[in-house]
C-alpha cells in the first residue's frame, strides 16, 4: 500500500470535531489518513512501519483493530490494547504529530494543510522524548547500554515488530 508521512504540528480543542474533519477528507478523497502522536515516536520510521504492518495484518484478514486507523495505532504501540493504542493518537492541546494518507493523493494533503501547519522533520529526540520512549517501550538502560543510545529508535521499532509475534 502506497502512503505519504508527513511531520505537522496542530492546536486541538476538540479531537472529536479534529478527527470528524479528518474523516470528512478521507471519505472526499478515498484515502485513509492517521494522526500519531509525535511525542510517542521514534520519528518517521516508527510511523512508517506502524503503517507498513497494519497494512499486512488487513491484507492477510486477521487485523486486531475493525479499522485500518486504529491498527495502525496498535503497532505504533505495540499493544493489542485499544486503550493503549488510543494514547498514539492526538490530544487535546498542542500536538507534535506524523501525519500519513493512503495512498498520498494530492487533494488530502491540500485539505488538511487547512487543519495542520505541515513542517520539516524534527531532526533530533530531546533527551525528555527519548526517556519517554524507554518508558512506553519497556527499553531499559542495560539494553541501550548495550546497542547504543544513538539506536534507541531501532529498539522502539523492535518493540513495534514483537506485537506481531506476540498476537
Amino acid at each position: 500500500m502506497e502512503f505519504g508521512v508527513r511531520f505537522a504540528r496542530v492546536a486541538i480543542g476538540d479531537p472529536t470535531v479534529l478527527l470528524d474533519a479528518v474523516r470528512r477528507i478521507a471519505a472526499g478523497t478515498g484515502t485513509r489518513i492517521v494522526l500519531f502522536d509525535a511525542d510517542r515516536m521514534a520519528g518517521r520510521a516508527h510511523a512508517t512501519a506502524a503503517l507498513e504492518r497494519a497494512a499486512r495484518s488487513f491484507a492477510r484478514g486477521d487485523p486486531i483493530a475493525r479499522t485500518f486507523e486504529m491498527e495502525a495505532l496498535l503497532y505504533a504501540a505495540g499493544s493489542r490494547q485499544t486503550r493503549i493504542g488510543r494514547t498514539f493518537g492526538l490530544h487535546g492541546g498542542e500536538n507534535r504529530c506524523w501525519v500519513a494518507v493512503l495512498p498520498p493523493v494530492d487533494r488530502a494533503w491540500a485539505m488538511l494543510d487547512d487543519l495542520v501547519r505541515f513542517q520539516d522533520d524534527p531532526s533530533d529526540l530531546p533527551e525528555a522524548h527519548r526517556r519517554r520512549l524507554c518508558d512506553l517501550f519497556g527499553i531499559t538502560a542495560a539494553e541501550l547500554e548495550c546497542v547504543g543510545e544513538d539506536r534507541l529508535a531501532e529498539l522502539v521499532l523492535e518493540r513495534v515488530a514483537l506485537l506481531d509475534a506476540n498476537r
